[in-house]
């Protein structure tokens, strides 16, 4: 079920990695315009309380660019570059048609000399529930909600040269007091603010969902 939800909601999404690879430029026809697709890394560093020692997990985020930012930040960028991504969520189709895990879209793109620097991986978006809540225990006795969440949101599109909406549905996972709060206290329909991260599962479609840090929750 996916609820009415306004006509544009918040999607905005920071990034502060390595890129993984040189950029392929190539570019569209009527209008002639620069695109590309790269890959950056973020890493997420945290202490594992049960063997006392740090772990760090990689994610690796698609993104999408096309227009003046192309030639302006990417044509001579090198793999391993530091580089600042700001964008938003919107939906990739691949070449059977089909569509692909939610990519992001960048509207800004800064690069940085090498050096050491924490990465950073920050998704602020609002939307509505579209599913029920689903609550888990893990193996480490720590509850975890699941939850759909659809985002509405508008967006100027380069190559159509007009604003576009974008609807994209992304599930949600949020831990401890708050994944007790939305069990039970959110229904389908409900309005919610997230502050959070975007994160990839293990398994082999590596498929995309906000891990939640901080949500807000509004009852129709």
């Amino acid at each position: 079920m996916t609820p009415q939800t306004p006509e544009n909601q918040l999607c905005s999404v920071t990034l502060l990695g390595n890129l993984v690879n040189k950029p392929e430029i190539r570019y569209t026809v009527n209008p002639i315009i620069p695109v590309t697709e790269i890959t950056l890394a973020t890493h997420t560093k945290w202490l594992d309380k049960t063997t006392k020692k740090y772990k760090e997990w990689t994610s690796y985020h698609h993104i999408k660019v096309i227009g003046p930012l192309v030639e302006q930040t990417l044509f001579h960028a090198k793999k391993g570059d530091l580089m600042l991504v700001n964008g938003y969520l919107s939906d990739h189709t691949n070449k059977l048609n089909k569509v692909a895990n939610n990519v992001i879209t960048a509207s800004f793109i800064q690069t940085f000399a090498k050096g050491y620097s924490q990465s950073i991986n920050q998704i602020h978006c609002s939307g509505a529930l579209s599913s029920a809540v689903k609550l888990l225990t893990t193996e480490n006795n720590k509850e975890l909600a699941q939850v759909d969440v659809t985002v509405n949101h508008q967006a100027f599109s380069i190559t159509k040269q007009k604003m576009q909406q974008n609807i994209i549905l992304i599930k949600l996972h949020v831990w401890g007091k708050q994944a007790m709060m939305l069990n039970d206290k959110a229904h389908i329909g409900d309005n919610i603010v997230i502050e959070g991260k975007l994160n990839y599962s293990s398994s082999s479609d590596k498929s995309q969902f906000i891990e939640g840090k901080n949500i807000h929750l509004f009852n129709k």
